[in-house]
């Protein structure tokens, strides 16, 4: 999101505030119930607004009285967190049920935005149905759980077979190292003009993209590390930083990926799922495993073809070391506001949105990775998508973001990091030197390690 002036920030503010303000968890003074539910909604994701459009008025016939409230917010990733912290803060604002990005999980723990749900938890059946790992997913610090995941998500290389015979790359394509990477984009760039060979998001304006779905594929595959578990401190000074800056900084440099220009817009994902793959026009680029949820029938850009056309890969190490593969999970969940009147209501709502029934539907429409074992193991669910086998093979290889309340922030950096590399803003050595700095200025000395 980009504001021109301090003037355009409080208008914005001062407006989702009253947009927010429709009506309070509970209307003081009345005999109805209403349960406030806010959720994201953008042009690629309409699953969960459909899912909520469907259930809400099944959960308001069986509870007289109640009305449910459907408050979707129309924003990406970043804004949508923005708008939701600022509902939080006031009870007369603040969401009943609301959807919740794992990586701000703690920090919204620790904020005192979510409502303890182990008491709910101990009494539902259904919850012994979910995997075990993906529960993690929803704990906080003190090993309480408080926010009950939708799906779950790997990230691999999505290329275009018709591009990658053109160049006389045989498919299915499969790189050992990074350098077979740009060996591929080379042949491309080569042969094909008018292709972009080989995206990979950077900049600020991808936000959690660029992260998720460049640098720490990048960043995993070196041996190194963004946090040190073991010593609960975050890593500076590392080479494998350096080298996943100069990888990128080599595609952007060489005309590899799309000119920096479009790197920065936070919607050059549409163009790349809209128009560069159903046009032959892009060799390949790192996404998610939702990746197909853009082609399929109802999605964003229904593309038919994209069922014989595109291929997926595992992203690989830097020099072919073991375990071979990267990738990187994360996944949204639902949550109940700390300070709902309605808590019992308000997690009914939840325990009926996350049902077989409706996660099966979930995560067929929005290409998720399932995280109930009844719904993974449904039929319906491994037919729905032709790369569901290979996608959850990387969950084997896989990364999870640190899960501290400072993350946030530090993301922020790596951001910055990537984008004064491809626009020439600072050498590599340069931009981690100011990473190094900015994280050590975030968490203190104490909390770095090199």
């Amino acid at each position: 999101m980009h504001r021109n002036t301090k003037l355009a920030v409080s208008v914005l503010m001062a407006t989702s505030m009253i947009a927010l303000a429709g009506c309070s968890a509970a209307d003081a003074g009345s005999d109805t119930k209403t349960l406030k539910i806010v959720y994201e909604k953008t042009d690629s994701f309409t699953a969960l607004d459909t899912l909520f459009k469907k259930i809400k008025p099944e959960f308001e016939a069986a509870h007289k009285g109640v009305t449910v409230n459907l408050q979707p917010i129309q924003a990406n990733d970043d804004d949508y967190s923005t708008k939701l912290a600022l509902s939080q803060q006031s009870a007369d604002t603040a969401p009943d049920v609301f959807y919740e990005d794992t990586f701000r999980l703690r920090s919204d723990i620790d904020a005192g935005y979510l409502l303890n749900l182990d008491g709910h938890l101990d009494g539902w059946a259904d919850w012994s149905k979910f995997n075990e790992g993906a529960k993690g997913a929803g704990m906080g610090d003190d090993g309480s759980t408080y926010a009950v995941p939708l799906g779950t998500d790997t990230r691999g290389i999505w290329y275009g077979k018709p591009v990658f015979t053109k160049a006389g790359i045989a498919v299915p394509w499969q790189p050992e190292t990074w350098d077979d990477i740009l060996t591929a984009a080379r042949k491309i760039q080569a042969t094909q003009p008018g292709v972009v060979p080989f995206n990979m998001y950077a900049g600020k304006g991808t936000g959690e993209g660029t992260v998720m779905q460049s640098f720490y594929e990048l960043l995993y595959g070196t041996g190194d590390s963004l946090y040190n578990e073991n010593d609960q401190k975050w890593v500076v000074g590392s080479k494998g930083f350096k080298d996943s800056l100069t990888f990128l900084d080599t595609l952007y440099s060489e005309k590899l990926a799309v000119d920096p220009s479009d790197a920065l817009d936070p919607n050059v994902w549409k163009k790349v799922f809209g128009e560069l793959f159903p046009k032959g026009q892009l060799g390949g680029t790192v996404e998610g495993s939702y990746t197909p949820s853009f082609w399929q029938k109802g999605g964003s850009y229904e593309w038919p073809a994209y069922v014989t056309d595109m291929g997926v890969a595992a992203f690989p190490t830097q020099n072919g070391d073991a375990p071979h593969g990267v990738s990187m999970s994360g996944g949204w969940t639902l949550a109940v506001g700390a300070k709902t009147k309605n808590a019992d209501l308000a997690f009914e709502f939840l325990s009926l949105a996350l049902n077989k029934e409706n996660s099966l539907w979930y995560d067929i429409n929005n290409s998720q990775i399932a995280v109930r074992t009844d719904v993974a193991a449904d039929p319906t669910y491994l037919a729905a998508n032709p790369f569901v086998a290979a996608v959850t093979d990387l969950v084997s290889v896989t990364h999870y973001r640190p899960a501290t309340s400072d993350y946030p922030k530090i993301s922020a950096e790596v951001q910055a990091a990537t984008e004064a590399v491809i626009t020439g803003q600072m050498s590599v050595d340069e931009a981690s030197v100011a990473y190094d700095k900015a994280v050590e200025a975030i968490v203190g000395a104490d909390k770095v390690t090199k």
